[in-house]
């Protein structure tokens, strides 16, 4: 009876032990290395069976599929994390855009306020008034241009005909002067020749 037991012993520890070699030495499915997670647990479900509400996983499997579902989660974190620097990146250049648009929408309205103004003397007027005071003082000018040519032409005549007075009075005054030397002169020999007629008696 002793050496019945031990021979199911020994071959119940056998049996564990060519069982366990047996399973170290099954292949791994290619679905838990080259399907998604989605697919690995669908394999998982579709291979194993249920026992009294408990499901009978290979222990290798089991890992593998564990393991895997761990690298899927840290490089979705990893993905989240990225994501979310690229996201800071993204909204600061957003809040540097909006910044920046905000600065040209404002250059743009001071643009189209003074579009149609001009800054005079530090006054700032209307292209249209502008305009107006602008050919107001050139048409004043020109008109002071014309008055002042029309004085100047004035004038100038004036001195010419002064000018051709003067110089035929300057004529007529030496002719006079001409004639009352020689009526002088006349007037003086005469006297002379009455004295000479009268100390001859």
């Amino acid at each position: 009876m002793k050496n019945q037991s031990f021979k199911n012993a020994l071959l119940l520890s056998v049996f564990v032990f060519s069982v366990t070699i047996a399973s170290g030495q099954t292949k791994m499915p290619d679905e838990l290395t080259t399907a998604t997670i989605r697919g690995q647990i669908e394999y998982v479900e579709g291979h194993t069976r249920i026992y009294d509400n408990f499901r009978a996983i290979r222990e290798d499997i089991y890992q593998k599929l564990n393991k895997n579902i761990l690298d899927s989660l840290a490089a979705e974190k990893t993905r989240v994390e990225q994501l979310k620097g690229s996201t800071a990146a993204l909204n600061g250049s957003t809040d540097s855009l909006k910044v920046l648009l905000a600065s040209t929408r404002q250059q743009l309205d001071e643009v189209t306020a003074t579009k149609n103004k001009i800054r005079v003397l530090g006054l700032e007027i209307n292209k249209p008034a502008y305009n107006t005071i602008m050919w107001v003082l050139v048409g004043g000018l020109i008109l002071l241009m014309a008055i002042g040519f029309l004085i100047f032409k004035r004038n100038l005549v004036v001195l010419l005909r002064t000018e051709k007075d003067l110089k035929e009075l300057k004529e007529e005054f030496a002719a006079y002067k001409q004639s009352s030397r020689l009526a002088r002169e006349k007037v003086e020999m005469d006297l002379f020749r009455a004295n000479q007629k009268l100390k001859g008696m």
